[in-house]
C-alpha cells in the first residue's frame, strides 16, 4: 500500500514510543506526519490545520486529554478519516475503544497492543480504505416520507435478496436468510438500516413482512420444484408480534403460497418501540405451535437476551456477527461465543453464526462446534433467481 499521499497523526505522550511509530510509519513510505504528546494538544492542531487528516494513531492513557476523549472529539468535528488505537492497555478496554469508534462513525483500522512492531503495524495500515474508494453497496435516501414508503409497497419496490445458510459439518447448503432491499426509482438501492424504523414508526412494517415472506415462499416452491428443499429465515419485527392476529394471518399466508409453516424460521429483532409484552409471548406461543421455527437473532447484544431465552420456546440461536468478527484472535469473543453454543446446546437450539468472513473465522466456529454458517465467506445476498447457480457451484473449504 502506498502511503506517500495519506496525512498519518501520530498522538503518543511518550517521546521514544512516538520516535518509533514515526520511523515504522516512514519504512512504510509514510511522507506527510503529524505528531502531538497529548490529545489537547493533537485536537487543537487538527482544528487549526482546517481540514482533516486521513489516520491518526493515537494512544489511550495521555495527559491533558486522554485518547478516549480525544476520539470522541475527532468523530464530532469529523477531524480524521480513520483511527487506530496503539496502547498496552488491557485488550478488553482496547476492544471497548474501537466499538466505541466505530458507533461514532469513524472508519477503525484496529486496536494494537504495544510495543508496536512493523508487522502489526503494517497489517493495521494496509486495512485503511481512502474516502471515496469503496463504492457503496446501497445509497442512502435523501429524504422520504410515509408516502413514500406506502407506495413502495403498493408498487412492488420492495425485494428479497437471499443469504445462504450452510452446515459447518459437510458444507450443504440448509437454508436461506431473506433480506430486503428497497429499490426505489431514481435513488438506486436502499438499504433497511434507512426504512426499517420509520416503517415501525409509521405502522408499515407487519404489511412489509408480508411482502417479503410472501416472496420468499414463491422463491421456496421454486426451488423445491428444482429438487432444492430449503428452509428460509424472515425477520420479524417485536411490533409485528404484538398484533394478536399476526399468527393466524402468518400461517395462511404461508398455506396459500402451497408452503409449510417448518419451512419458515421467524428471526425475532428487537425494536426501540414500546410493545406489549404478553400479545408478544402469546403469538410466539401460537406461532411455534402452528409449526414455525423461531430464532432469537443477534443474540447476546440485546439487554433481555437471556430473559428471552427463558420466556419465548426458540428453535435457534443466532451469535451476532459482532463476536464472530475477529473471534480468532479476540480470546474475549471466543470465550462469549464459546458460553452461547454451550448454552445452545443445553437448550436443545440449533446454532447460526452469522457475518462469517474469513477462512479463519469458518475453521474456529466449525471447531467450537456451531452447527451453520452465514456471511460473505460463504455468499453475499443475492436476488431468488441467483440462488440455484449459486448452490450448484458452491464448495465448502477443504479440512486445514
Amino acid at each position: 500500500m502506498d502511503l506517500s499521499a495519506y496525512t498519518i497523526l501520530v498522538v503518543e505522550d511518550h517521546d521514544f514510543q512516538r520516535r518509533m511509530t514515526l520511523r515504522l510509519l516512514k519504512d512504510l513510505g509514510a511522507e506527510t506526519l503529524l505528531e502531538a504528546s497529548n490529545g489537547r494538544e493533537a485536537l487543537q492542531s487538527l482544528v487549526d490545520r482546517g481540514e482533516p487528516v486521513d489516520i491518526i494513531l493515537c494512544d489511550l492513557d495521555m495527559p491533558e486529554m486522554d485518547g478516549v476523549e480525544f476520539i470522541s472529539r475527532v468523530a464530532e468535528f469529523r477531524l480524521a478519516h480513520a483511527v487506530a488505537v496503539v496502547s498496552a492497555m488491557e485488550i478488553s478496554i482496547l476492544n471497548t475503544v474501537e466499538t466505541m469508534a466505530k458507533a461514532y462513525g469513524l472508519q477503525v483500522l484496529g486496536a494494537i497492543s504495544k510495543p508496536l512492531n512493523l508487522q502489526d503495524l503494517t497489517k493495521c495500515i494496509s486495512s485503511f480504505q481512502p474516502k471515496g474508494s469503496v463504492r457503496a453497496a446501497s445509497v442512502a435516501p435523501s429524504e422520504f416520507n410515509v408516502e413514500d414508503l406506502k407506495n413502495g409497497l403498493v408498487e412492488r419496490e420492495f425485494i428479497a435478496f437471499f443469504q445462504p445458510k450452510v452446515s459447518f459439518a459437510t458444507g450443504e447448503v440448509l437454508g436461506v436468510e431473506a433480506l430486503v432491499r428497497w429499490f426505489r426509482p431514481g435513488h438506486g438501492v436502499v438499504s433497511p438500516l434507512y426504512f426499517i424504523h420509520q416503517m415501525e414508526l409509521e405502522g408499515l412494517v407487519t404489511p412489509l413482512t408480508e411482502v417479503l415472506l410472501t416472496q420468499t415462499c414463491g422463491y421456496l416452491k421454486a426451488w423445491a420444484r428444482r429438487g432444492y428443499e430449503l428452509t428460509a429465515s424472515v425477520n420479524v419485527s417485536m411490533l409485528c408480534l404484538s398484533d394478536v392476529s399476526i399468527a393466524d394471518r402468518l400461517h395462511d399466508l404461508v398455506k396459500d403460497s402451497d408452503c409449510e409453516p417448518k419451512q419458515i424460521i421467524l428471526e425475532v429483532t428487537e425494536t426501540e418501540v414500546m410493545v406489549d409484552v404478553a400479545k408478544v409471548l402469546n403469538v410466539l406461543a401460537r406461532l411455534r405451535l402452528k409449526g414455525f421455527g423461531l430464532s432469537i437473532d443477534d443474540f447476546g447484544t440485546g439487554y433481555s437476551s437471556l430473559q428471552q431465552l427463558s420466556n419465548v420456546p426458540f428453535t435457534e440461536l443466532k451469535i451476532d456477527q459482532s463476536f464472530v468478527k475477529d473471534s480468532p484472535i479476540q480470546p474475549r469473543h471466543r470465550t462469549i461465543i464459546e458460553a452461547s453454543l454451550d448454552l445452545a446446546r443445553k437448550l436443545k437450539l440449533k446454532t447460526v453464526a452469522e457475518g462469517v468472513e474469513t477462512r479463519a473465522e469458518w475453521d474456529l466456529l466449525k471447531s467450537l462446534g456451531c452447527l451453520q454458517a452465514q456471511g460473505y465467506f460463504i455468499a453475499r445476498p443475492m436476488p431468488g433467481h441467483q440462488v440455484l447457480d449459486w448452490i450448484q457451484m458452491w464448495q465448502a473449504p477443504e479440512e486445514a
